[in-house]
């Protein structure tokens, strides 16, 4: 298993390179990663207050939070 700060930083990597993307893109882009450890540390990144998930009709977006 692959450490919880890689696994946030590769998702953090996914959402810049790709602005507006969904949850199911994110894990897409990370085939070596299982789907549970990817949504368990998006909800992380968000109560860390690093991006933010909206429900659409196409599924969840994510959007990233900026630093001040």
């Amino acid at each position: 298993m692959l450490s919880q700060a890689t696994i946030s930083e590769r998702i953090l990597e996914v959402v810049r390179a790709n602005p507006g993307c969904t949850l199911e893109e994110v894990i897409q882009q990370l085939p070596d990663v299982q789907w549970s450890d990817v949504f368990l540390e998006m909800h992380t990144l968000r109560r860390l207050g690093q991006l933010e998930l909206y429900r659409t009709t196409l599924g969840w977006k994510i959007v990233l939070i900026p630093s001040q």
